[in-house]
């Protein structure tokens, strides 16, 4: 069979999450309209008969401006490592192919890349065309296609193409592990998707979660988790009057948590006011930013 590691690459909001969660046919990776929601490189498994693809959703690609961004890029730079063949996004809205081909020249993989030009339902036909035939002129690109990965990705034909650039050998996974990463890491995310989208521009940036506890009890999933924030006004922007924001913010992540789990949830959410989280190697390895 066809197995190999596949890792998606391009700058922020590109629609790097929604790309990986169309291919698997599962919410993996969580999305925002904001950018930089992704902090982690998350790695999702696509198993059948013929193939074992490990695809990788990555932070979109920035100029670090404290540690938090560089642990971040660093995630970038181990994916650029494995890689068997890069997936390159560009958002088509973003009208600067010339600056996505310098920062995908500016990666120097080693293995072949297809720039998959995004959100081509949001552009005219022609100027995606035109897009995709700039991007296959370059010597690093193999192939260029126009996808909306998020109106519908025609899975089956990009599957073809991106098998065809991969090596024959044994799965690494088993055929039901759709990730190697842990349970509780989905919950923190999911909390964390609800900061993004219900909380103003600066305070989805200034915090990130940490699952304290998850126990399986009988009737239920018993969750406990802490959101980390950088000051006083922060906690109490999460809080709300009366603690009212926070009790919305448990009810939205509890019923995306119930889905993903499959279970009856009881979540309690904290939150722990750590100054300057974002530049403290300590904070960052216990929050799972290694």
């Amino acid at each position: 069979m066809k197995v190999g590691f596949v890792n998606i690459f391009g700058k922020p909001n590109a629609g790097k999450s929604t790309l990986l969660n169309a291919l698997l046919g599962e919410k993996l990776a969580i999305t925002s309209s904001k950018v930089q929601t992704t902090r982690h490189r998350i790695k999702g498994i696509l198993t059948t008969d013929a193939y074992q693809v490990i695809f990788s959703d990555t932070p979109g690609i920035i100029e670090p401006q404290y540690r938090l961004h560089e642990k971040m890029m660093d995630a970038v730079k181990e994916a650029l490592e494995d890689a068997d063949l890069a997936l390159l996004l560009y958002d088509l809205t973003d009208n600067n192919a010339e600056a996505a081909n310098e920062l995908f020249t500016g990666l120097r993989f080693k293995v072949p890349a297809i720039v998959v030009c995004n959100k081509n339902d949001l552009v005219p036909k022609e100027k995606a065309q035109e897009v995709a035939r700039f991007f296959e002129a370059q010597p690093y690109c193999k192939q260029a296609l126009t996808i909306s990965a998020l109106s519908g990705v025609p899975v089956k034909d990009l599957m073809r193409k991106i098998t065809a650039f991969l090596p024959e050998g044994e799965p690494f996974f088993a055929e039901d592990e759709m990730t190697d990463l842990p349970t509780r890491f989905f919950v923190g995310e999911m909390i964390r998707e609800k900061i993004y989208e219900m909380y103003e521009e600066e305070i989805p940036y200034h915090t990130t979660v940490l699952v304290q506890e998850f126990k399986e009890k009988t009737t239920l999933v018993k969750i406990q988790a802490d959101i980390i924030v950088q000051r006083d006004t922060q906690k109490g922007i999460i809080l709300g009057e009366g603690g009212k924001r926070i009790k919305n913010l448990g009810m939205a992540a509890r019923v995306e948590i119930e889905k993903f789990l499959g279970q009856k949830v009881f979540l309690e959410l904290f939150v722990k006011v750590k100054p300057k989280w974002r530049d403290s190697d300590l904070h960052l390895k216990e929050y799972g930013y290694h």
